[in-house]
C-alpha cells in the first residue's frame, strides 16, 4: 500500500446480487423466486449462475488480493458453493427448475437463523495470502448483519487497523452502479 501499511486480512460481501437474494428470502419469497426477481430487475448477471456459483466473487477477491500485494491465482481460491454442482449444469431453465427443489430447505434454515438473530452473507475472505468464498452466518452486531438491499461491504484489517478494521460500504449491484464504475474507469484512462 502507498501509505506503508500492510493488509493482513480482507473480509467482504462482494456480490450485491447474492446480498439482494438473501435479504429478500422469506415465506413468500423462496430462493428460486428471489433469483428470478434479481435477474428480471437487472441486479444479477444475465446468467445468474455466475453469481450463485461464486464465480463473480472469486474474481473480485482475486483483484483485491492482488492489489493488496498477494500474488494469488484464481485456482488457489477455495470456493464453497451453497448449492450442489448439479444445479449449475444445463440451461438457465434447467437451473431454475433445479434451484426450486431447494426452496423449502432454504426457508427452513432461514427461519432457524432468524430465531437465533443470524443472517446469511456470502463472504470472500483473504488472510495471509489464502482466500475462500462461502456462505456464512453472521450474528447481530456484525458489520455485515444489517447490510441492506444489494449493498456490499469490505472490512480491511491492516497492521495499523488490527482491532477495528477499516470498513467500506455501499451499492453493489445494478445497471447504474456498473455504468458509473465503467464511466469512472474510462475517465481515468482518458486522463492518463
Amino acid at each position: 500500500m502507498v501509505s506503508g501499511d500492510r493488509i493482513i486480512k480482507i473480509e467482504a460481501v462482494l456480490s450485491g446480487t447474492l446480498n439482494f437474494i438473501f435479504n429478500n428470502l422469506g415465506p413468500e419469497m423462496p430462493l428460486s423466486k428471489a433469483v428470478r426477481i434479481a435477474r428480471e430487475k437487472g441486479i444479477s448477471e444475465p446468467d445468474p449462475r455466475l453469481d450463485l456459483s461464486g464465480t463473480d466473487v472469486v474474481r473480485k477477491i482475486l483483484i483485491l488480493s492482488r492489489e493488496a500485494g498477494y500474488p494469488l491465482e484464481e485456482k488457489q481460491i477455495q470456493v464453497v458453493r451453497f448449492l450442489p454442482d448439479e444445479c449449475f449444469k444445463g440451461t438457465i431453465d434447467d437451473f431454475f427448475e433445479k434451484v426450486s427443489k431447494y426452496d423449502k430447505e432454504f426457508e427452513e434454515k432461514r427461519k432457524e437463523l432468524a430465531g437465533k438473530n443470524r443472517r446469511w452473507r456470502f463472504f470472500a475472505t483473504m488472510e495471509a495470502g489464502n482466500a475462500r468464498v462461502e456462505l456464512l452466518e453472521v450474528e447481530m452486531g456484525h458489520p455485515a448483519y444489517d447490510l441492506e438491499g444489494s449493498n456490499n461491504i469490505v472490512l480491511i484489517t491492516t497492521e495499523r487497523y488490527r482491532e477495528l478494521p477499516m470498513i467500506i460500504k455501499g451499492y453493489g449491484a445494478g445497471a447504474d452502479v456498473t455504468a458509473a464504475g465503467v464511466f469512472a474507469d474510462l475517465m481515468r484512462v482518458v486522463n492518463v
